[in-house]
């Protein structure tokens, strides 16, 4: 990530969409009236951190003429940037060690490279193994943050990445610190799952709903930060739903494998032949994976608002090579509950996010698509 990512003259530089952020962006900066506490929530993979990023130099910008801070916020440097994220439990750790004291030297070699990545490329996902949870650590270590005074920086901010994975006790005492944060401090909590942070967290932040991306922004995205090809880019952008995370899992997962055996999964599932469906499954889904059964079901779900776009008339369709089924199972089966299916799939990827089983889930998943085919 280079400087002129961040201009004086364009507070939004490289972002992509989400115009609707940016015009509630400007104006608390254009009225000089930030909120100390933000969420910026919405699907994974579509610029929240990159807008966050850029929101702090344009506050800098706006604010002062020292524009040599902003190659510190770019690097994310303390004291301008607080950088709270999931990290690993050490070994023998208690909640009174620093939220680094017990890693060993290869962890936090991973985790400094991988910030470093981050700050090369804001639209990348951190990847720390082990990294599931944002420990109460980390949460306390802000107050020894905000208690620093630093009379030159006019403004500072904490930025909580995946803040949807603070268990309770994390979130409660963050709500401490949300209570009389000092002047100049910002919290920007950062999520793909809103509904998983207290009700008290989100009454004390201004929450911004961010919306998936085109897939002509995913494509340049993928192209122009990642060096995906645009054949590549294209098709699995089509199928990422505005998500460039979702869509790179796709790329690393081979999607076009992944899509032949989802329609085969379809198939086995709602032709109630269970044994096949799971064998299909396990070519996806590896032992305890979360990631590749959410690539399941969110393909799945592609399929399913196919069929309900085919019921009311639209012609365009992500599964295009696969029209004649859709056509032939809905003049099949013109009663399925499709809807039904797919608000009870968006619940099992909850589930994922919450670590609830995946045999129980995969199970759930194989049923729910085999009571398509059950007539009344």
């Amino acid at each position: 990530m280079t400087m002129k990512n961040i201009n004086p003259d364009n507070m939004w530089g490289e972002v992509y969409e989400q115009t609707r952020a940016k015009e509630i962006l400007t104006r608390f900066i254009k009225s000089r009236r930030v909120p100390h506490a933000l969420i910026f929530y919405g699907s994974e993979g579509v610029g929240k951190f990159n807008i966050a990023l850029n929101f702090a130099g344009a506050i800098y910008n706006e604010f002062t003429s020292e524009h040599h801070h902003l190659e510190k916020i770019l690097k994310l440097r303390e004291p301008y940037i607080k950088l709270i994220t999931p990290l690993p439990r050490g070994k023998g750790e208690n909640p009174d060690d620093s939220p680094t004291a017990k890693l060993t030297q290869n962890q936090i070699e991973n985790l400094q490279s991988e910030i470093e990545k981050l700050t090369e490329n804001p639209y990348y996902k951190l990847k720390i193994e082990g990294a599931n949870t944002i420990k109460i650590n980390s949460i306390r270590d802000i107050k020894k943050f905000i208690s620093v005074d630093y009379h030159d920086i006019p403004y500072r901010f904490i930025f909580i990445l995946d803040a949807h994975l603070m268990n309770e006790q994390a979130q409660n005492a963050l709500l401490k610190s949300l209570e009389e944060p000092p002047e100049g401090l910002v919290f920007i909590l950062i999520t793909n799952n809103v509904d998983l942070l207290l009700p008290t967290i989100q009454s004390r932040c201004w929450q911004i709903k961010f919306q998936p991306l085109s897939e002509k922004s995913v494509v340049d995205i993928l192209k122009s930060k990642f060096g995906i090809e645009d054949e590549n880019a294209r098709r699995a952008a089509h199928f990422s739903g505005g998500s460039i995370q979702a869509a790179l899992k796709l790329i690393e997962y081979d999607i076009e494998f992944l899509l032949e055996t989802v329609i085969s999964i379809l198939r086995y599932s709602i032709s109630r032949k269970y044994y096949t469906t799971i064998e299909y499954i396990n070519k996806i889904v590896s032992s305890k994976n979360v990631e590749e059964l959410t690539l399941v079901i969110s393909l799945v779900k592609v399929w399913l608002n196919d069929l309900i776009r085919n019921r009311y008339s639209y012609h365009d369709y992500y599964f295009e090579e696969f029209r004649d089924t859709l056509i032939k199972f809905n003049e099949k089966f013109p009663e399925a509950q499709v809807e039904k299916v797919f608000e009870n799939l968006t619940e099992y990827e909850k589930g994922l996010s919450r670590n609830l089983n995946l045999n129980v889930i995969t199970l759930n998943l194989i049923f729910e698509l085999a009571s398509l085919s059950m007539r009344n």
